[in-house]
């Protein structure tokens, strides 16, 4: 008996085992996938805002309410139950930003530590613009000058 054929029953055993694990780990994600029940209009407009403000930690690139990754969901149920509390926007929003870092914030607030996000953007476009105006000037100068020397030279 060769070893492939003495692994066979046991392969098969752990393919079995983990066939009949999947419908239970499918149940608990469709479970958690679920959307939560808004009391009324007012409440679930406000939810959906408030989560499309917000950045998937894990994501890093979708909003909170685009995410299907584990831990936008847990955010999601937190924003809800803070919702329900009768937490404001802002105040969710900090607590957000004191649990995950401003990360989690689209637009966060101008402050010592963000100045380069919101206006390095702007300064990369003024130095290139510099750089821009500095080669084409340096360009303009040199055919400018070797124009006039041609025209020095008698032949």
């Amino acid at each position: 008996m060769s070893a492939m054929a003495a692994r066979a029953p046991c392969l098969l055993l752990a393919a079995a085992l983990a066939l009949a694990q999947a419908p239970a780990a499918l149940a608990q994600a469709a479970g958690d996938q679920a959307p939560p029940g808004f009391r009324d209009a007012a409440e679930e407009t406000r939810f959906h805002a408030l989560t499309s403000e917000l950045r998937c930690v894990m994501c890093q690139n979708q909003s909170l309410a685009d995410s299907n990754a584990q831990i936008a969901h847990d955010m999601r149920r937190e924003v809800l139950a803070l919702m329900r509390q009768g937490h404001g926007d802002a105040d969710i929003k900090r607590f957000l930003v004191e649990r995950y870092g401003e990360f989690v914030l689209y637009r966060p607030a101008v402050d010592t530590h963000t100045w380069l996000l919101w206006f390095g953007p702007g300064l990369v476009l003024l130095g290139g613009g510099l750089a821009v105006w500095r080669i084409v000037h340096r360009r303009a100068a040199a055919a400018r000058g070797a124009a006039s020397d041609d025209g020095e030279q008698e032949w």
